[in-house]
């Protein structure tokens, strides 16, 4: 009796769990619907949220590849020296015009007075010339009109002297004496003489215009000496000038690269100037820009001030990509070929969004979201 008990107790307990397991199992049954409806309502949910943001972003091309930009101009010496006064430091601002560095001035200083001696010098030395070929015109036409005229009385002189002779020699002895004969051929060889160097100072006198241009040759020489003394003293100062080196812009300075009491030599770089123009160079992928054109709105990101939001518009895009500027360009046409997509940098100007308190420093990286059609 007591092993049939404790069989029916066994039965009946293994009917309660076969009944709970079936409880078990409807309910279950009864939850599944939920789960399922839960997990389309999340599947449509995700669905429109994607939806949604393409068709926000279809239309906008964005890259990481790009930079800011800018111009940074090299201030450099005209003129050796060394440097007496150093009035920036680094990363100061400066105006264009502001004294950067004075270079000592004392043989500038000195080259101009020697200049400024010298062109006085020039010009008295073209104005004396210049009052000799006054002085050429009047002096050679009247020294040819004296030569004429002292030949004529030269050949007068001569007439007759050749006249005495001949009375000399056509009278009988007891007429004249030898005396006189004497006299006549000492003076018609002397009359002779007297032709012959007039005629010599008529020669050296006939040239007057030969003679004029010569002195005004003199005079254009003392004009070009003039030139290149006065040229010489435009250059005196400008060196002097240049002993002040003067910012060409406004901008900021880097790179500083001198001290008080170097140095400094002609064309050596001293620093830079970062001028306060900034833009953005994005390298787009050559897919990328197929409906990019100059004028289209930009949204630029600043990694480096995560809460600034510039706005621009592109400006232009290069005609041709990165690698078609580099040193070593690439020869498809040997060896294997393996495509790369290339990058095309395109220029991007900030219109608005910049803080005044916080300059953008140039090759920093920012993304660039571009809204084409």
């Amino acid at each position: 009796m007591a092993q049939g008990d404790e069989q029916d107790n066994r039965a009946s307990q293994g009917d309660d769990e076969q009944k709970n397991d079936q409880g078990k199992q409807n309910g279950g049954k009864k939850r599944s619907p939920v789960k399922i409806a839960i997990l389309i309502l999340v599947v449509a949910v995700i669905a429109v949220v994607w939806l949604g943001y393409w068709l926000l972003t279809r239309n906008q091309i964005e890259t990481d590849d790009a930079f800011t930009a800018g111009r940074k101009l090299s201030v450099a010496p005209h003129v050796n020296g060394y440097v007496t006064q150093l009035l920036v430091n680094d990363n100061q601002f400066v105006h264009a015009g502001q004294i950067l560095v004075k270079i000592d001035d004392r043989d500038y200083l000195a080259s101009l007075h020697k200049a400024e001696a010298s062109i006085a010098q020039a010009q008295a030395n073209f104005a004396a010339a210049t009052q000799m070929v006054l002085v050429a015109k009047q002096n050679f036409p009247g020294r040819l009109i004296s030569a004429k005229g002292a030949l004529s009385s030269a050949q007068a002189q001569l007439f007759k002297a050749e006249t005495d002779y001949r009375r000399q020699h056509s009278v009988s002895r007891a007429a004249t004496t030898q005396q006189d004969i004497d006299y006549s051929k000492a003076a018609l060889d002397q009359a002779r003489a007297e032709v012959m160097r007039a005629e010599g100072e008529l020669q050296q006198s006939t040239p007057v215009q030969a003679n004029i241009d010569n002195q005004e040759s003199s005079m254009q020489q003392q004009k070009a000496a003039l030139k290149a003394a006065e040229a010489d003293l435009v250059q005196a100062q400008l060196n002097l000038g240049w002993t002040e080196l003067r910012a060409p812009h406004d901008g900021w300075i880097s790179q500083r690269n001198v001290e008080q009491g170097d140095f400094v030599q002609t064309g050596q770089k001293l620093f830079s100037i970062v001028e306060p123009e900034v833009w953005v160079v994005a390298n787009f992928k050559e897919t990328q820009i197929a409906k990019m054109r100059a004028g289209q709105k930009a949204e630029i990101e600043v990694d480096s001030y995560p809460n600034l939001k510039l706005h621009g518009h592109v400006d232009s895009i290069q005609l041709g990509a990165g690698s078609a500027f580099s040193a070593f360009p690439p020869e498809n046409a040997t060896g294997n070929f393996v495509k790369i997509v290339q990058r095309v940098p395109v220029k991007i100007l900030i219109d608005s969004g910049l803080d005044p308190n916080v300059p953008l420093p140039l090759g920093v990286s920012v993304v660039p979201t571009v809204t084409v059609p």
